[in-house]
């Protein structure tokens, strides 16, 4: 594709294509990083990084870059296709899904799938080789499920999904429109939910549903547990990564962002654009604010007020937990100090009260 033909396309996206050098219109075909990128590839930077030497030493053929003069002239002299955006970052997701378009599996069922007999599918979706899907199953037009994909009875799932390799959707599981669900992710597995009893542990029914609304991604190996009764939902454009798992009756708000293993107890609640980095561990009923950060393998046991940044464990504001990282490497030279100052405390209260007697 050519870069101007790639521009072209991006001004109708969200990145804010802003102007555009002329003369140079290399033919690109792929992107990578600057340091990797070859005379027909494409590249970006972003606004506050060290710029400028890692434009220099680049080879690409082409950049997307932020409005800064300095970059426009630069990549002038180097003789660069560029063009100067609102958010570079952006852009370049947008440039590499015309770079590289996903493959659309056809529309139809494999002769190896196994279907129940009350299962709704809607036109356009495609089902892949060694699917099984349970009887009073929903599905929406243009959905994708990949091979290996089970779907139990009294699942409902939204328009234009996609179930990648054995994922499992457990019943009650309630999928909106536009999610993704990654290879082995397991949605609506029974919640961990036991009761003590004088013979042993009676286990506690989990009845209740699992909704995941609209743009829900879950990556690879999340498990999302359903309650014994009312529902845990995911709120919608919340992205989940691989590895996380999510308690029974945990609801999130909308745009939410969880790294790699993070834990959710049961019953926590979670605002709207909440972020937990990786490992993060989230007590049962916890509550988070909106915008709330929390930093990695930070642990979460109470409440958290909106916009908050937390880091450490128990989690305490990002600031403070700063401050104490920096004592820790001090403390024994600390505790040193404090055991001789004790010492000598005590010395001259010896010392003073031998005075004393005198």
């Amino acid at each position: 594709m050519r870069f101007s033909h790639l521009i072209a396309v991006l001004k109708n996206g969200d990145a804010g294509i802003l102007s555009m050098s002329e003369g140079h219109d290399p033919e690109l075909h792929g992107a990578a990083s600057l340091e990797r990128a070859t005379a027909h590839q494409l590249s970006f930077l972003e606004k506050g990084n060290a710029l400028v030497g890692s434009l220099e030493n680049s080879a690409a053929g082409a950049v997307l870059i932020p409005d800064q003069q300095e970059l426009r002239e630069l990549a002038e002299r180097l003789q660069l296709a560029w063009a100067v955006c609102r958010d570079p970052r952006l852009a370049f997701a947008e440039a590499l899904e015309q770079l590289h378009p996903r493959p659309t599996p056809l529309a139809g069922i494999h002769a190896s799938a196994v279907i129940a007999d009350r299962v709704q599918l809607g036109a356009g979706v495609s089902i892949g080789p060694r699917v099984c899907i349970g009887d009073d199953t929903r599905i929406g037009p243009r959905t994708v499920i990949h091979p290996g994909v089970v779907i139990y009875g009294d699942v409902e799932i939204g328009e234009g999904c996609e179930l990648h390799a054995n994922a499992v959707l457990h019943p009650g599981s309630r999928i909106g429109d536009r999610c993704v669900v990654h290879s082995n992710a397991v949605v609506g597995s029974e919640g961990f939910g036991f009761v003590p009893t004088a013979n042993g542990w009676r286990k506690m029914p989990q009845t209740g549903l699992v909704v995941l609304e609209d743009g829900v991604e879950v990556g690879c190996g999340s498990t999302i547990d359903r309650p014994s009764v009312g529902e845990t939902r995911i709120g919608s454009g919340t992205k989940i990564d691989n590895l996380v798992q999510i308690g029974h009756g945990v609801v999130t708000g909308r745009g939410c962002a969880l790294a790699s293993q993070v834990g959710i107890a049961g019953g926590a609640q979670f605002g709207n654009g909440v972020i937990l980095a990786g490992q993060v561990g989230v007590a049962n009923r916890a509550v988070i604010g909106d915008r709330a950060i929390a930093s990695s393998k930070s642990g979460i046991h109470g409440e958290v007020a909106a916009g908050e940044v937390v880091s450490g464990y128990p989690a305490i504001p990002n600031r403070l937990w700063l401050r104490c990282s920096a004592a820790f490497s001090k403390l024994p030279e600390m505790a040193k100090q404090l055991r001789e100052l004790k010492k000598q405390i005590s010395s001259e209260q010896s010392r003073g009260s031998i005075e004393a007697n005198q």
